[in-house]
């Protein structure tokens, strides 16, 4: 390609030079005949012109051959770089392809030597398998005795043997867990309970309205009884007016209903009008006016312990508690007590302080229902918590503050413990005396139901039951066995506050005499 070049740079030159040498020639005869001697001199002067360009076109085109010669001289040498590397390349594929062929030889050849071993192997699992079976058939036949039958006189007096040990060890073992449990649970509660102190008299329902004298009482029952049936008609409670002289009892199973009575009855008392028409003005003035007492109150006790955003039904229901008593103690102010309660332990163990205040605050709105609807009072609490958007957690914690259903939270345990506080603190029930001697007798009949218990005595106000068992007919194992059974089916069967301690007595006599 560069010799076509070059001469065809050649060419080109030739006929630059012949078109010079013929406008040289063409030059003179045209200042010969035009006798210009300032033509001639331009002449020259571009015949110089010419061939400094042709020079210049020459060693241009030589240049580019020369760039041309280096371009291929070192395309070529790329190309030697590159067949070089390929059959490298190809070298190394062959060498290994010939190393894999020995190695897929060599794995073939360990193969067949591990197939042959475990064949050798099964021969002799299967050896020994027989000589076990004549060994096993030979014991037999010494002992007079089967597998089974060797396997289960073992196991009987190893249980007999270690029967003593195992109850001393697991005595042992729950003596240990209780003593810590209750070193580090009496801490946790008593830390709780002592931030957290309330009034220990409880609030009571008013059910009776005192008089000044009996001829109030006539004007309130009206001619022909006619006042005191409108009353009943407007607030829906029953008014008896014999049961005590200078009183009115107002009896109803809604609180909110007798609240409104008993307020209506004081302002008909002090307006001193009384007939149908002023008793309609004055119910509907005292309905507003435990209306507006039912929301304070819900709110009141809502921002006591810090809770916000609870839906409007959930509070009408919350105030109305206000109303209602339990045991003798006012159920808004045991919810209120609860939720600083739950919030103080929750903080103790690390549980959802939130979900603890709000769960106890409302765990017992079932109770405001009790009388409209049917149901335990803390599955209503659920219901209703649910029905009015409440989060789950809150819900499952208040309903299962009482044992019928399981606790599966650590914010349900909480409302459990401090119910059970709140509840059994000094002063915040009353229990008449035929209530208390009815679970002192539940209390030692559930223990004597028990096959082995000679007697049982409930103690301590109820709080602890001794279990007297036959040590003839139960063993020590055992008696930890029916202390168990015991607290489980109190549990089951009765509704006390706190917890009742179960204590099975088993005693051993060894009587001889010496002669």
């Amino acid at each position: 390609m560069q010799w076509i070049l070059i001469g065809a740079i050649a060419a080109i030159g030739g006929l630059g030079l012949g078109l010079l040498a013929g406008f040289m020639g063409w030059l003179p005869n045209r200042a010969a005949k035009s006798g210009d001697r300032k033509a001639g001199q331009q002449a020259s002067q571009l015949l110089d012109e010419a061939r400094d360009e042709a020079k210049g076109i020459v060693a241009k085109a030589r240049r580019e051959v020369e760039s041309l010669d280096e371009q291929v001289a070192a395309a070529k040498a790329e190309a030697d770089k590159h067949r070089a590397e390929i059959e490298s390349t190809n070298r190394q594929l062959v060498e290994r392809s010939a190393s894999l062929d020995g190695r897929f030889d060599d794995l073939e050849k360990r193969l067949g030597e591990v197939r042959k071993k475990e064949t050798d192997l099964d021969e002799i699992r299967q050896a020994a398998a027989e000589m076990r079976d004549k060994q096993i058939a030979k014991l037999e036949k010494i002992a007079k005795l089967t597998q089974s039958e060797a396997a289960e006189k073992l196991t009987a007096m190893v249980e007999n043997n270690l029967e003593a040990d195992l109850a001393t060890l697991i005595a042992k073992h729950q003596t240990r867990a209780k003593s810590d449990a209750e070193v580090q649970a009496t801490a946790i509660l008593l830390a709780t309970m002592e931030r957290m102190a309330s009034e220990v008299t409880a609030e009571r329902t008013v059910t009776a309205v005192k008089l000044d004298n009996e001829k109030i009482k006539g004007r309130v029952i009206g001619k022909d009884g006619r006042n005191i049936s409108a009353f009943q008609r407007a607030t829906g409670v029953d008014v008896m007016t014999d049961d005590a002289p200078n009183t009115i009892v107002l009896s109803s199973f809604d609180p909110v209903r007798r609240e409104v009575a008993r307020q209506t009855l004081e302002m008909l008392i002090d307006d001193g009008r009384i007939h149908p028409g002023r008793i309609e003005n004055l119910v509907d003035k005292a309905q507003k006016k435990v209306q507006r007492e039912i929301t304070k109150a819900a709110d009141e006790a809502a921002r006591s312990v810090g809770i916000s955003g609870i839906p409007p039904e959930i509070s009408q229901l919350l105030g109305e508690l206000k109303f209602r008593t339990s045991y003798g103690q006012n159920v808004l102010k045991h919810s209120v007590e609860m939720a600083e309660l739950a919030g103080v332990l929750a903080s103790q163990l690390g549980a959802n302080v939130r979900v603890c205040k709000y769960a106890a605050l409302v765990h017992d709105l079932g109770k405001a229902l009790t009388h409209k609807m049917e149901g335990k009072h803390h599955h209503l609490s659920g219901e209703m918590l649910r029905k009015y958007g409440v989060e789950e957690a809150v819900a499952h914690a208040a309903e299962a503050h009482h044992d019928d259903l399981e606790a599966t939270t650590p914010e349900a345990m909480v409302i459990r413990a401090v119910d059970a506080i709140s509840a059994a603190r000094p002063g915040a029930r009353n229990n008449n005396t035929d209530n208390y001697i009815k679970r002192m007798k539940d209390l030692e009949n559930i223990a004597t139901s028990f096959d082995g218990v000679e007697k049982a005595y409930a103690i301590d106000g109820g709080r602890e039951v001794r279990v007297f068992i036959d040590a003839q007919d139960l063993s020590d194992l055992q008696g930890y066995q029916i202390a168990r059974d015991i607290a489980t089916k109190i549990e089951s069967q009765m509704s006390y506050p706190g917890t009742i301690k179960v204590v099975a007595i088993r005693e051993t006599r060894a009587v001889e005499y010496a002669k």
